[in-house]
């Protein structure tokens, strides 16, 4: 990973720089404002021009030491909508290629079955949300309370039967089982995102969708 640059981390800065361009000119610091503006706008086209892949309409890490971009399929395609790098037109490509990623829980972290708990078949609260809400910033309402109702009644299901929120779900079973072949292999319990991004997917759903999804669990029961 070391020779890539992520599409995550620089998602996360262009939205920092734009972050810190706003408040330097809430606090009058104009000349600061214009240099955290000239930042994100240089950052933003170095994404477009390294991490796009128009012809498969999404986007990927860039390989800085092969100068190349990575084939990797990840929900991190999807960052770049939540921080506002991309365009329309790339976003409606990402959106178009959604189902590579899309399982009965929600949104998968990739294609690949690598025995890694950040690859598929796992879904993680802290992807899922900037995911959703890149989804929502570009208009793609239905899609984001398709994929945010999957996410919700997994979560809801697994608590009903045995009582805990987890760290991360298998998005294609819609349980928590860890099958986990590298790295740590507990699914922990608790937990701070899942219990976060869990209230921030409800308030966002319509109330039609709030009520059928506690229908079902109680229905469940």
């Amino acid at each position: 990973t070391h020779h890539f640059a992520p599409m995550c981390l620089n998602s996360l800065l262009y939205k920092t720089e734009t972050d810190l361009e706003k408040m330097a000119r809430i606090l009058g610091h104009v000349a600061e404002a214009e240099a955290w503006k000239a930042k994100a706008q240089l950052r933003r086209q170095l994404v477009i021009r390294y991490m796009w892949d128009d012809e498969k309409g999404m986007f990927f890490d860039y390989n800085f030491e092969k100068k190349e971009r990575s084939s990797y399929v990840y929900i991190t395609t999807l960052f770049p909508l939540w921080a506002g790098v991309a365009t329309d037109e790339q976003a409606r490509k990402v959106v178009a290629n959604l189902a590579k990623l899309e399982q009965p829980g929600g949104l998968a972290m990739s294609t690949q079955e690598t025995g890694v708990q950040w690859d598929y078949p796992w879904g993680w609260a802290p992807t899922q949300l900037p995911a959703i809400e890149g989804l929502r910033r570009y208009g793609f309402n239905d899609d984001a309370n398709r994929l945010s109702y999957k996410f919700l009644s997994t979560v809801a299901e697994n608590f009903r039967r045995d009582g805990y929120i987890r760290e991360k779900y298998n998005v294609v079973t819609r349980s928590s089982e860890a099958n986990i072949t590298a790295g740590y292999q507990a699914n922990v319990i608790g937990f701070g995102w899942t219990n976060g991004v869990f209230l921030e997917f409800l308030h966002a759903l319509p109330e039609k969708m709030v009520d059928q999804l506690a229908k079902e669990q109680l229905s469940a029961k």
